[in-house]
């Protein structure tokens, strides 16, 4: 994954998986992280250190967040990879499912 140099906070941790729609048990599994620990950071009363941090936005971004840094513009933020079109049509293709067939034609 890229590093990249985001003052990663709770609030922004949060906001970040609540927008691309997965769980703390989720973001774990892809992280390597403590579920719990995820809980304790999002709510602010637990710390992770430099190396989690870059883990949980490395995850993060894997699940569609894309990290704003801070500039002269403003201050930090989080929005989708995708455009809200773009999402529809990967959950369009998603559901499509239905049995297997032949494809020779």
């Amino acid at each position: 994954m890229t590093h990249s140099e985001l003052f990663m906070d709770p609030g922004l941790a949060r906001a970040a998986r609540a927008l691309c729609l997965v769980s703390t048990k989720v973001v774990a599994l892809r992280s390597g992280l403590d579920e719990q620990r995820i809980r304790e950071y999002e709510r602010g009363v637990g710390a992770l250190d430099a190396a989690e941090v870059q883990a949980l936005t490395d995850a993060l971004t894997y699940f569609g967040a894309r990290f704003i840094p801070e500039s002269d513009r403003g201050g930090v933020g989080v929005r989708r990879k995708f455009t809200r079109t773009k999402v529809e049509m990967i959950d369009t293709w998603e559901a499509e499912g239905g049995p297997v067939g032949e494809d020779d034609v």
